[in-house]
């Protein structure tokens, strides 16, 4: 039997449920994993429907199938495989810790993903790509030849098959085309609770202003610098006694953990953008599980 992932987003109607699983019914699946969201302000509703095919019914069918309740709804629907693979490039300037952490997320299967290249605009980190077999790309970055670079990484996504582009503390700005481009498949992590502290040195900013809690923000990325829909959150508490450098230690750890969580939810397609919010919804039961203990 087969697990497949299925989601929708369309205007909020009755019957939508409804129709969604007399569908999967008819086709002899059944659905193990739900969630939807009815959002009142916007008229807008979404769902994520996990499934198992008991009868046998290929991918190509289910979907195939499934048009006329898309188009009778107006959905933006899609259906995949569970478990599979998305392929994703991860960036990282000179701040490894974002990078170590997923590589060994991934090493032991704890984040199921295809890391198909780590690009740089410096060499810090050759080392430790290359010895994990995952090719190392430097693209160097300054004002003079960004254009040139960022064709270099665009043409290096298309090429690759890129689906997912993570900033792992990667400390250049892409441009506004770049982020049209690839809307809703960048992720950032923001070394601040956003929307506090944006832009450069936010644990300085956070400690010249005396804060009791320091944080970091994963994001969508898009053409205004540190203001995408926020995928994920979280928090450290700080004294009045801890230096601004005490605060880029303990943040460390929040970075990595908040980064982990927003490409896990991305990858088991339970995001969803909704205008400049997200809707996220819970993990499936067993989707945090290791492939094998680290």
């Amino acid at each position: 039997m087969t697990s497949y992932v299925l989601t929708v987003a369309c205007k909020s109607t009755r019957g939508i449920v409804a129709a969604i699983s007399g569908y999967l019914a008819e086709k002899g699946c059944n659905i193990v994993d739900s969630s939807q969201f009815d959002d009142l302000e916007t008229g807008k509703f979404f769902m994520r429907v996990s499934f198992i095919s008991e009868e046998g019914a290929s991918l190509q069918a289910i979907t195939e199938g499934f048009q006329p309740v898309s188009e009778k709804f107006g959905m933006a629907s899609d259906i995949y495989p569970d478990g599979q693979r998305m392929k994703a490039m991860l960036m990282v300037s000179r701040f490894g810790h974002c990078l170590n952490d997923l590589l060994y997320r991934w090493k032991i299967g704890a984040l199921p993903i295809d890391i198909v290249g780590v690009v740089s605009n410096h060499f810090d980190y050759q080392k430790v790509v290359v010895n994990h077999d995952i090719p190392f790309h430097h693209i160097k970055v300054t004002k003079e030849n960004k254009p040139k670079a960022e064709a270099q990484l665009m043409d290096l996504i298309e090429t690759s098959g890129t689906e997912l582009v993570v900033l792992a503390r990667y400390m250049q700005v892409l441009s506004d085309e770049m982020c049209r481009k690839m809307s809703g498949k960048i992720i950032n992590i923001h070394h601040s609770f956003l929307p506090s502290f944006k832009g450069a040195n936010p644990y300085k900013q956070a400690y010249e202003r005396g804060v009791k809690l320091i944080g970091a923000t994963a994001h969508y990325v898009t053409g205004d610098l540190d203001e995408g829909p926020i995928i994920e959150q979280d928090t450290v508490r700080v004294t009045h006694a801890q230096s601004a450098e005490d605060y880029v230690s303990l943040g460390r750890d929040v970075e990595s953990q908040v980064l982990a969580r927003a490409i896990h939810a991305h990858i088991h397609h339970r995001t969803f953008i909704n205008g400049n919010r997200t809707v996220v919804f819970p993990p499936s039961p067993g989707s945090y599980a290791s492939e094998r203990m680290g």
